[in-house]
Order: C-alpha cells, then sequence, then structure tokens
C-alpha cells in the first residue's frame, strides 16, 4: 500500500495526485489518499468509476482506499 497526503489541497488535486501515482502500486494492491476537501468523497469514488478501479470505502476520516484493478 502506499499512501498520498493530500490534506489541505482543494480538489481536483488529490485525484490528479491518485491518477499520477496509482501505478505505483501492483494490481490488487491499495492506494490510500488522504484528503481532507469535503469534495474529495465525492470526487475519489467518482474517478474509480469512470477508470474501472475499486473503491474501497473511507477506513478513517479524511482516507480513502483505492485498489487498484489494471
Amino acid at each position: 500500500m502506499i499512501e498520498l497526503d493530500c490534506r489541505g489541497q482543494k480538489c481536483p488535486l488529490p485525484v490528479i495526485k491518485l491518477a499520477r501515482n496509482i501505478g505505483e502500486v501492483e494490481v490488487g494492491d491499495v492506494v490510500r489518499v488522504l484528503a481532507d476537501d469535503p469534495a474529495a468523497a465525492n470526487d475519489i469514488p467518482a474517478w474509480c468509476r469512470m477508470k474501472q478501479q475499486e473503491y474501497l470505502g473511507s477506513p478513517a476520516e479524511n482516507a480513502f482506499d483505492i485498489r487498484r484493478t489494471h
């Protein structure tokens, strides 16, 4: 798992950082995005749907887990 600390950044910056870094993990591994912008709660799951990546949910406040599917 890699963790991307995007706290303090306004959307779409956390989604852009996710898109640029998802290739750093193997297929099946998880990327955790830390983002405190309220828009991230909608933007990250929406990006996952558009890019066919698996959104695993928010295990903690301001944390979003994404599994790389391809």
